[in-house]
């Protein structure tokens, strides 16, 4: 009876604990008004620069000068050279 007890109260705290994690977690997460006003900003300006990339290639400029362009433009917004997109080839 007591080995079920302390199995019970174990489980109890395993869950809390759990609840506990997965809500400081979320509230770690949250953005606030000037965060989100920042990732706006961030968005849009990526997508400007890929809407240059692809009015570069449209214009018939070559791949590889358009993705220079592009990593120009996009330096300090994304991760990686492809600023934070990346799609198959």
């Amino acid at each position: 009876m007591i080995f079920k007890q302390k199995r019970l109260i174990a489980g109890v705290l395993s869950a809390l604990a759990a609840t506990l994690f997965v809500a400081s977690s979320a509230v770690a997460q949250a953005h606030s008004e000037g965060d989100t006003k920042k990732d706006i900003q961030r968005h849009k300006a990526m997508a400007a620069a890929h809407e240059g990339a692809a009015k570069c290639l449209e214009s018939g400029k070559k791949y590889d000068a358009c993705m220079k362009d592009l990593q120009t433009a996009c330096k300090g917004l994304g991760i990686g050279k492809h600023c934070g997109m990346r799609h198959e080839h």
